[in-house]
């Protein structure tokens, strides 16, 4: 029997900085409330992307 669940039944977000969708991982899951950014780039950057 598997286990887990599949990546399209996660929780996702858009990233405050480059817009894209990415979905919940395990490492945020003690604080997946406050996760604004989908990678240490965005973060970093910090500024929104003009579209």
């Amino acid at each position: 029997m598997p286990r887990g669940v599949k990546k399209q039944h996660l929780p996702q977000k858009t990233c405050a900085c480059c817009g894209k969708p990415f979905a919940w991982r395990k490492k945020w899951a003690r604080d997946w409330e406050t996760v604004k950014y989908c990678s240490d780039r965005c973060r970093t950057q910090g500024k929104p992307a003009l579209r």
